[in-house]
């Protein structure tokens, strides 16, 4: 799948999501894969920070039909602060840690 612009590459996670068969630890590395994708090729990251988690999980529960709202949820939480490694590492550490971000 191409990568080149933002809706083509959240189309490719949205793929990444449905397509692991594990329900914990896929969530988490398909989200860092997400960032890292993103930075090389928007150099932009998603700060999972401002990512509500009760709205991050209705919207994957959602996105293998339409993943208009998860595009617009990730892209207002996009930055172009990729190399700030407090941004990084919380966004990995919410990632891992925060219960809430399990993959349903």
């Amino acid at each position: 799948m191409p990568e080149r612009n933002f809706g083509e590459i959240i189309a490719k996670y949205v793929e990444m999501n449905i397509a692991h068969p594990f329900m914990e630890g896929n969530g988490s590395a398909t989200r860092i894969w997400l960032d890292i994708i993103l930075k090389k090729n928007l150099s932009k990251v998603v700060n999972w920070q401002n990512v509500g988690k009760d709205l991050y999980l209705q919207e994957i529960e959602r996105n293998p039909i339409n993943d208009l709202e998860l595009r617009f949820l990730l892209k207002e939480n996009l930055i172009s602060n990729v190399d700030n490694r407090d941004i990084i590492f919380k966004g990995i550490e919410q990632s891992y840690y925060n219960e809430g971000y399990k993959r349903l």
